[in-house]
This record gives C-alpha cells, sequence and structure tokens, in this order.
C-alpha cells in the first residue's frame, strides 16, 4: 500500500495568503496542513509517499524534505498546471505502479486518521472505496447517489445533489484507476474530474465500496474552514509550557506555549497554541487562537484566529476575532491627528471595520 498526496495547486479561495505560500503549508495549530496528512499515512503503516506538487516550486520538498524525520520514503511529482484530481492520479502512475493505494488531498483533515479506511478497504476487495461525509453544502463537492446499499453514480459539485453526501478528499484504489483517469475527457470546467473516474468504474463493472466519517472531517479550501480545523485541532491538544508566565498572569485551559515566549500581565484561556519567541503583554489570548512563532501582541486581545509568524497586534482597541492573518503582517492604532483609518491590503483581502 502506498499513498498519494495531492500538494500542489493556487489555493484561490485563501488568497491573499496563498499569494506568497502553498496552500498545503498553511498552519493548523502551528502544524501545517501537510504534517496531518504524512502523519496519517505514517499512523496506517504506509511508508511510501508520492506527492504531486507545482511545477517549479520547491516550496514543498524544502519544507517536507526526503521525508526520513516521519521514516517514510517521499518521491515528488511535478504537475505543469492544475488540471483536476483525476488528473493527479495520472501523473502518478509512474510513481504508484500496480499497488493499491490511498489518495489523500493534502488540505483536507479528518479525525482519527485513516488506518481504518485502509484496513476496510482491504476487507472488502474493492477496486475503489470512497470515503463519505454528511455535509450542509453538498452542491461544492462530488456527491454519490446511493441505492440499495450501492453508490449508482457519482456527479461533480451537481446543481441538484441525489444525497446529502459529499465524497470526502481520501480515497482508497487498485490499479484499475489508471485505466478511469485515461479514459475520461474533461469537464467543462476543462479538468479531469475525479468523480468522472469513479462514474467510469462503475459503468465498466468495478466493484466501488465506502464508508461514512463518522468524526470529523474537513476541507480547509475557505477560510471559514482554516478556523473551524484549528478549533477542532486545538479542542484536542495537551497543555506543554515552555516559556515564561510572570505572576502577573493568569493561563487557564489547555495552552501550549513555546519555548523563549513570555507572557506579561496576561490572560490566555486555551485550548490555544503560542509558538516559540513570541511576546504576549497587557493583552487577551481567547480560545480557539493559534499564534505563530515571533510574534509579538500588546495591549490587545486574541480569540478564534490564526494568526502566523512574524505578525505584530500593538494596542488594536477592538478584539480581534475570527481572524486569519500572514506572516509579517501588523496590526496597530493610530497615532497622531486626525485620528483615521490607514490600510495597506493586497488583492482579495478583506477588513472589517467598527
Amino acid at each position: 500500500m502506498k499513498a498519494l498526496i495531492a500538494s500542489g495547486g493556487r489555493g484561490t479561495r485563501l488568497r491573499p495568503i496563498t499569494h506568497t505560500q502553498n496552500k498545503h503549508l498553511i498552519p493548523i495549530a502551528n502544524k501545517p496542513i501537510l504534517h496531518y496528512a504524512i502523519e496519517a499515512a505514517v499512523e496506517a503503516g504506509i511508508g511510501d509517499l508520492v506527492m504531486v506538487i507545482n511545477a517549479g516550486s520547491s516550496e514543498v520538498p524544502d519544507a517536507i524534505g526526503d521525508g526520513s524525520r516521519w521514516g517514510v520514503r517521499i518521491t515528488y511529482v511535478p504537475q505543469e498546471s492544475p488540471g483536476g484530481l483525476a488528473q493527479v492520479v495520472a501523473l502518478a502512475e509512474d510513481a504508484i505502479g500496480s499497488e493499491p493505494f490511498v489518495f489523500y488531498l493534502g488540505d483536507n483533515m479528518v479525525v482519527g486518521g485513516i488506518r481504518r479506511f485502509v484496513e476496510e478497504f482491504e476487507r472488502s476487495r474493492c477496486n475503489c472505496f470512497l470515503t463519505l461525509a454528511r455535509v450542509k453544502d453538498p452542491e461544492r463537492f462530488g456527491v454519490p447517489e446511493i441505492r440499495d446499499g450501492r453508490i449508482v453514480a457519482v456527479q461533480e459539485k451537481p446543481r441538484m445533489p441525489k444525497s446529502s453526501f459529499a465524497v470526502a478528499g481520501i480515497y482508497l484504489y487498485d490499479h484499475h484507476i489508471f485505466e478511469a483517469v485515461k479514459a475520461i475527457r474533461p469537464s467543462t470546467r476543462g479538468e479531469l474530474e475525479i468523480s468522472d473516474a469513479h462514474q467510469y468504474l462503475i459503468d465498466h463493472g468495478y466493484t466501488v465500496g465506502f464508508t461514512e466519517i463518522t468524526g470529523w472531517w474537513k476541507d480547509t479550501g475557505k477560510p471559514l474552514d482554516l478556523l473551524e480545523a484549528n478549533r477542532l485541532v486545538l479542542d484536542n491538544i495537551t497543555s506543554e509550557i515552555h516559556g515564561e508566565i510572570d505572576a502577573t498572569s493568569s493561563v487557564a485551559g489547555n495552552v501550549v506555549i513555546g519555548a523563549r515566549t513570555r507572557i506579561v500581565n496576561s490572560t490566555v484561556r486555551g485550548p490555544a497554541v503560542l509558538g516559540e519567541d513570541c511576546v504576549i503583554e497587557d493583552s487577551y489570548i481567547g480560545p480557539f487562537s493559534s499564534i505563530g512563532d515571533r510574534t509579538v501582541v500588546r495591549g490587545s486581545e486574541v480569540e478564534y484566529s490564526i494568526i502566523l509568524r512574524d505578525c505584530r497586534i500593538l494596542h488594536v482597541g477592538i478584539r480581534v476575532e475570527g481572524s486569519i492573518l500572514g506572516n509579517d503582517v501588523e496590526i496597530v492604532r493610530a497615532a497622531g491627528k486626525p485620528l483615521v483609518h490607514r490600510f495597506l491590503i493586497g488583492d482579495q483581502s478583506r477588513v472589517e471595520v467598527v
């Protein structure tokens, strides 16, 4: 069994953060999303990973390396331009060979890992095994039509979904999937849709099984999904205090505080994670907040937010909540007269003011 992890694409729904950073490397609870996919494969006993990455970019290989830190081997396969998930599978054929494999979308997260899905696939002897999740907006995903306990059709982003299930970003295949991805044609979006490959397998008599994800699963393709995934991960952390907390500060709940981080005259309420070399002074850090390395928060309040590294939040008069700040961002209180809002904002940013 091998694992194929998709880690390319442009992350257009997460701009402006993804203008300068691969979406799979955005941190959830201060750990890149892609790490969770790798750890899931390792926990399932898979030691051979294939990652499809953007051609011409070394960002993912530079960040992830050869896999030795996880005790696995990683092979990188370049993708010239995004052309659909079925294209990702096709590109990986030489690296995968004839072995069965799990295809894991690198920006997806699922509680409890993938071991049970691998075991169910192996027991089922199916050619294709899909994981399904109940969602409020199935029209955003591939949607299965289920009759008498069998998947009879799969449609990509349908206007009128045939069920409330989404095909989640964890798929298990034998080698017949390569026949399917070679046979299909681009959709009206100009992409090779993985749903069309699944439909090909159904139409040609291959067995397509499924299981329902009963815990939480998140496709972190949108900002609100990132915040919710961050919340869910933080809900399960264990306290680790490596920094300094002065006598006038209060830390409650499960909180991770990195080395050399200083908490001065402040309140931190978990679950929350603070990276290394941070300064939190005269401030409040509320639940479900992730604070990246070398970030400074003074005279301000942060809650239910993802703050990346090297940020400065200084003397902001209102609470920063439900926010995602990229690397090296500053939010500071205006000084002098006239008292104004002053912004320097990149493409596709969003700011709410009161």
